[in-house]
């Protein structure tokens, strides 16, 4: 077995059908949702396609105008709008998990910060200029910073606040490394700046086929954490007591999370809020269960990140705001609305 697995019974409640029903119901309900927002991701831009046109486009290329526009610039960006949403709301949900802390984000681990000074030192050092090769450099930085921090936290002796302490330390430290190369290099400033805030708008064909093993791997790795995940959720004595190997789960759990966040961020940029917020929303719906976090988080997170570059488009046609922009606005609000609500959701 890849992972462990603690007894079902001990590391997640049994429920009764009935609700087990109402979540696999608001699951497919889910999935509809996301269906919707990925046609109008094609669909809606500063030019309208109707939808029986994004059938062509994509189905029956024909190389018309629309046919280009559909197949070649907003199906890759629709696709990767997908693909960011669903790497960012599992790793969200994961690192919750492993650091019991319903308001932890990837970032608690550096790897934006680790995948930003990566690109950052390929742009100013080796003449890096494509979002193609930025995936490569960004990977690399945020799995070495994984790393780095699961070698400070205490290999044997990890735990949630030893990890989150490595990690402020090392996002201090290359935060501090980003401005300094920025501040002598204004060329690789004006090259990073696009790329910071955050963006869908440069994805091509390439870049989504790039990032789509990583994302598959770590999807299919955080998926199978639920369980082990679950009882860590509950305190090492328990989960140790339940049979986990937290060392072993935590070592994948930070795996999982770099591959997922790590190729989000190369191709993306660092977009806030998605892997932060919709994890916690999702538990205020399914309870504390991993099981169901898990899934409810790749398909939420995509309608959101996809919701917000539609709005994004519309909001200043014929410009556009860029996606990291637009989830910032929409996700401080409701974030802060989320945890001033008297029941929080717990882990």
């Amino acid at each position: 077995m890849l992972v462990d697995s603690p007894p079902e019974a001990a590391a997640a409640p049994v429920v009764p059908r009935r609700r087990q029903a109402t979540r696999s119901a608001g699951l497919l309900a889910a999935l509809g949702i996301l269906a919707v927002i990925t046609v109008l991701g094609i669909a809606v831009g500063s030019k309208q396609i109707p939808v029986a046109d994004v059938w062509h486009g994509v189905m029956h290329y024909s190389g018309t105008d629309t046919d280009v526009i559909v197949r070649d610039v907003r199906l890759p960006r629709t696709l990767l709008g997908l693909l960011a949403g669903a790497a960012l709301g599992l790793a969200g949900a994961v690192m919750q998990a492993l650091t019991r802390n319903p308001l932890a984000d990837p970032g608690v681990l550096g790897i934006n910060a680790g995948a930003s000074a990566a690109v950052v030192t390929g742009i100013t050092f080796f003449g890096v200029t494509s979002l193609t090769s930025y995936v490569w450099f960004a990977f690399i930085g945020a799995a070495v910073v994984s790393a780095a921090v699961y070698l400070l936290g205490g290999t044997r002796n990890a735990t949630p606040v030893r990890l989150a302490l490595a990690g402020t330390a090392l996002t201090a430290a290359l935060t501090g490394y980003l401005n300094a190369v920025n501040l002598m290099n204004t060329a690789s400033l004006d090259k990073m700046r696009f790329w910071t805030v955050g963006s869908l708008a440069s994805a091509t064909a390439p870049t989504v086929e790039r990032i789509a093993p990583f994302i598959a791997a770590g999807t299919l790795l955080a998926l199978l954490l639920a369980r082990p995940l679950n009882a860590v959720a509950l305190g090492d004595d328990q989960a140790r007591a339940l049979g986990a190997r937290l060392t072993r789960t935590r070592v994948l759990a930070m795996v999982a999370v770099t591959l997922l966040c790590g190729a989000a961020t190369a191709a993306c940029g660092p977009i806030v809020y998605v892997g932060l917020m919709v994890p916690h929303a999702v538990r205020a719906l399914t309870g504390p269960d991993l099981r169901w976090i898990l899934p409810y988080s790749a398909v939420l997170s995509p309608v959101l990140l996809l919701g917000a570059d539609i709005l994004g488009r519309i909001a200043a046609r014929p410009g556009e705001l860029q996606v990291g922009i637009v989830t910032a606005v929409i996700g401080g609000p409701v974030f802060i609305h989320l945890v001033r609500r008297r029941k929080m959701a717990q882990l």
